[in-house]
């Protein structure tokens, strides 16, 4: 694997089994889990391999049974059985560093199969940040900073334009590493449309794909925003109870995401409902087919277009922080003040994050971010206002304007 490129959770799971017996890495399709996995494991046995999968199904027990630890079991839902192998194995011998799993959701949401509560250990794995496909995963995030004067730009900060063009790329290895742009876009298509087919029927059958598809498009042209349920259905043309299935279901495949409301006893009038978003900013080429000139074009969907790529890149940041870190975003009622994200630590202090399509924020930019540091007070650790220009300066007190390259730098 002389051409593997490091991923984030790379340590991550390599802390885990030093100390655990099984993982289960979960994220959307074709985000690489199952290429990550194998560098960690001794023994690879793929399950939707026929060949490979007879024994299993025969007796997963003697199958598991003297094979090269750690083992992989790519695509186990293949055989669902091998999962209560992998349970009596672990009650047997919970020693550390034995199975990692990879395959569909599926299994993982049958209750009636799911037997790895309290033995096999989620962990999340979400397209490729910025960061990872440059190859600067050795250091810490750097919003987490407690000066973020410190914040720098990329030495290959894009401008505007370049930003727009790394977000319709997005994350996912084959368009992002791989393909020219037309072909990505390909990719994309294809992506969404075996995803509302294929994928969407093998967690839930019965879902009519243009139906699913029509809610999935409402979904994006409101990625970044919060939105009302009864807004997607009359978009989509179906009614609350489709919705909300189509809803659940999207989660469960593990492309959208809610980011949940902060709320604070300081603070009133705060609005509960979640953000929603694309877990990848990718996926509005494939879903919408928009591409770096339309959204150019339109400033609601460059609006949109930036915030969906900005939180890719920090929920799966926080994502390897084990809960110590969460991300949320806050409004007050009729939009009076609104922060695109907060980063809250297991201290309850808070990075507060705005992002601009502007290449040089004025201190107006920043004035929700200085309405909630007078707000909490000390709990206001620092704000950041993520812009499309290449330098960073003050905007007040705790409150700074960098480049969204510094995520990356």
């Amino acid at each position: 694997m002389a051409d593997y490129l490091p991923r984030l959770v790379d340590p991550l799971i390599d802390e885990l089994l030093a100390e655990l017996p099984a993982l289960l890495l979960v994220g959307p399709r074709a985000t690489g889990k199952t290429t990550t996995a194998a560098r960690h494991a001794t023994t690879i046995v793929r399950l939707d391999r026929e060949a490979e999968a007879a024994a299993f199904r025969a007796d997963p027990d003697a199958a598991l049974r003297n094979l090269a630890e750690p083992v992989l079991l790519d695509e186990w839902q293949s055989v669902p059985s091998v999962l209560g192998a992998v349970k009596r194995a672990i009650d047997d011998e919970s020693k550390p560093g034995r199975y990692l799993l990879t395959g569909s959701v599926r299994a993982d949401l049958d209750a009636e199969t799911w037997a790895g509560t309290g033995r096999v250990l989620r962990v999340a794995m979400y397209p490729l940040t910025v960061r990872e496909q440059r190859g600067r995963t050795t250091r810490p995030f750097q919003l987490r900073v407690q000066t973020p004067e410190e914040l720098v730009a990329s030495d290959d900060s894009p401008d505007l334009l370049g930003y727009v063009e790394l977000a319709l790329r997005g994350g996912f290895p084959e368009p992002a590493l791989r393909l020219s742009d037309a072909a990505g876009h390909r990719w994309l298509a294809s992506y969404i449309e075996q995803l509302v087919t294929r994928d969407a029927a093998a967690i839930e059958s019965g879902r009519d794909p243009t139906r699913l598809r029509r809610y999935l498009e409402a979904y994006a042209l409101n990625s970044a925003g919060i939105v009302d349920d009864k807004t997607l259905y009359d978009s989509a043309g179906i009614d609350r109870k489709t919705a909300l299935a189509y809803d659940r279901l999207l989660q469960n495949l593990l492309v959208v995401d809610e980011l949940p409301a902060w709320s604070s006893n300081r603070l009133k009038r705060l609005v509960r409902s979640p953000k929603r978003h694309l877990v990848d900013s990718s996926l509005l080429v494939g879903t919408l087919g928009l591409d770096a000139a339309s959204v150019m074009r339109d400033g609601d969907q460059l609006g949109r277009v930036l915030e969906t790529f900005v939180t890719a890149q920090i929920r799966a940041e926080l994502a390897l922080a084990g809960g110590l870190s969460r991300l949320y975003h806050l409004r007050q009622e009729q939009g009076r003040h609104e922060v695109d994200l907060l980063i809250e630590t297991h201290g309850h202090s808070v990075v507060a994050v705005e992002v601009k399509a502007s290449s040089a924020p004025t201190p107006g930019d920043a004035r929700h971010l200085s309405w909630l540091r007078d707000q909490i007070g000390d709990r206001f650790a620092a704000g950041v206002v993520l812009h499309t220009g290449p330098a960073t300066f003050s905007l007040g007190d705790r409150i700074v304007a960098a480049p969204i390259s510094t995520l990356w730098a």
